[in-house]
C-alpha cells in the first residue's frame, strides 16, 4: 500500500495535555496502527518535529520513542521541508504568537484551547487564518467522549421530548503542591499567565451545550477558594485565579444549564465530569465513558418523606446505554478528522470561530462574574 508522509510540528509536547494526549496517544497512535488510511487507498504517516523551550527534555521524549525530529527553535521547524501541519499545545499566552508564525509559513493549525486570551485576540486569528486560506481547527474533544457521543445519539433519536434543563458537575481536588505534588502545572492558578478555571472551562462548555441549543446568556460565580499554593520548584506563589466556577446558562428553547466546575472539590460520582439532561419523555446522565437514561415510562414516584430512611435505589431505576459501537481514543478520533480535512477537504466544523465562541463565553462569563450580572451571548459571525 502507498504511503504519504505529512510533517507537523509539535510545539508544547513536553507538557501534560501535549505529550498523553496529542503525541502519545494520537499522533503516535496513528503510526503504531499503520497509518491513517485515506479514501484513496492510501496510509497518511504523521511525521512529528516535536517543539518545545527545554532542549533536554526534548532530546529525551524524542529517544523514548525512536524520534529523531526535534527543536527548541520554532522557525527552524516551520522551514523543514515536508511540514504542513502546526500544532499548539503551550500555555495560552505564548499560543497567539506562535499560530501567527505559523501562518505566515503558510502551515494548516490545529491547536489546543484557549484559541487566545481574549475574544478580539481569537477572532484576529480567525480572520487572518480564512485570509491566508489555510486550514484551520481547535481541540474539541469532549464531543468525542463515549458517555457524550451516547448522549448525542439520544438527541438525535429524539429520546427527551422537549429537553427542559441541563446539569454538569466537573472537577476534583488538585493538590495544593505542599505535602502532596499538584496534578496540574502552577500557571493553572495565576491570572497573569493566562489561568483561571473559567477561561479553561468556558471554553469547554460552549461546545458542549451548544451541541444541544445555542447558548444565549451567561451568569457566573468564580471564586479562588485556595489562595495560596506551591509551584514545581517548591516555591509558594499567591493564586490570583479562580479555581471553582458556579455557571447558569440560557440556551435556545428555554433550556436552562447550570454547570460547576472546581479544582477544589472531592469526588463523589462515578465519573469526572456528569452531565444530567432532563426532559420532557425521559432523562440522561452521561460522563466521559457511560451513560444511563430513566425513560418518562419506566420514572418511579418517590415521596417526599424525611422523616423515614429512603427505600428506593434510586441508581438502580436507571439504564445502562449500550456501547454499540467501538470508541476510539477522542483525542486521537478528532485529529484524524483534521487531517482528513487538510489531505481530502473532508468537512471539519471545529475552526478557529468555533474557538473563538469558546472563548467568547469564558470572556462573558468574567464579565459577569465581575459586574454581577446576566449577560446576553451574541452570535458571532464570519
Amino acid at each position: 500500500m502507498a504511503r504519504k508522509s505529512i510533517g507537523i510540528v509539535m510545539n508544547g509536547v513536553t507538557g501534560r495535555m501535549g505529550y498523553r494526549q496529542h503525541l502519545l496517544r494520537s499522533i503516535l497512535a496513528i503510526r503504531e496502527q499503520g497509518g491513517l488510511r485515506l479514501a484513496d487507498g492510501t496510509d497518511l504517516w504523521p511525521e512529528p518535529v516535536l517543539v518545545g523551550r527545554s532542549e533536554a527534555k526534548l532530546r529525551d521524549l524524542a529517544a523514548r520513542h525512536g524520534l529523531d525530529a526535534w527543536t527548541t527553535d520554532l522557525d527552524e521547524a516551520l522551514a523543514r521541508p515536508g511540514v504542513e501541519v502546526y500544532f499548539d499545545a503551550q500555555v495560552t499566552g505564548a499560543r497567539v504568537a506562535a499560530i501567527r508564525k505559523a501562518v505566515a509559513a503558510g502551515k494548516h493549525v490545529y491547536t489546543e484551547k484557549p484559541l487566545a486570551d481574549d475574544l478580539e485576540g481569537a477572532l484576529a486569528l480567525a480572520k487572518l487564518a480564512d485570509e491566508s486560506g489555510i486550514k484551520h481547527g481547535v481541540v474539541q474533544d469532549k464531543l468525542f467522549l463515549p458517555g457524550l457521543l451516547k448522549l448525542k445519539r439520544l438527541i438525535d433519536g429524539g429520546f427527551f421530548g422537549r429537553i427542559l434543563s441541563v446539569r454538569g458537575e466537573f472537577g476534583y481536588w488538585v493538590f495544593e503542591g505542599d505535602w502532596q505534588e499538584a496534578q496540574r502545572p502552577s500557571w493553572n492558578y495565576r491570572a497573569e499567565d493566562g489561568g483561571g478555571i473559567i477561561l479553561d472551562m468556558f471554553c469547554h462548555w460552549r461546545y458542549v451545550l451548544d451541541a444541544i441549543a445555542q447558548v444565549r446568556s451567561v451568569q457566573a460565580l468564580g471564586a479562588t477558594h485556595v489562595p495560596e499554593r506551591v509551584d514545581e520548584d517548591g516555591k509558594p506563589y499567591e493564586a490570583t485565579a479562580d479555581d471553582a466556577a458556579y455557571g447558569i446558562f440560557e440556551l435556545d428553547g428555554g433550556i436552562v444549564a447550570q454547570i460547576n466546575s472546581s479544582w477544589t472539590t472531592r469526588v463523589f460520582r462515578d465519573e469526572l465530569v456528569e452531565f444530567q439532561v432532563d426532559g420532557t419523555e425521559g432523562s440522561a446522565v452521561a460522563g466521559l465513558r457511560r451513560c444511563r437514561v430513566q425513560h418518562r415510562s419506566m420514572t418511579p414516584k418517590p415521596v417526599w418523606n424525611p422523616d423515614l430512611p429512603a427505600t428506593e435505589d434510586f441508581r438502580a431505576q436507571w439504564q445502562e446505554i449500550p456501547d454499540n459501537t467501538v470508541f476510539d481514543n477522542g483525542f486521537k478520533t478528532q485529529w484524524e478528522m483534521f487531517l482528513r480535512h487538510v489531505t481530502e477537504d473532508a468537512p471539519f466544523s471545529w475552526d478557529f470561530y468555533a474557538g473563538a465562541r469558546g472563548v467568547q463565553l469564558a470572556e462573558l462569563g468574567l464579565q459577569a462574574w465581575r459586574e454581577g450580572r446576566r449577560i446576553e451571548v451574541p452570535e458571532l459571525r464570519r
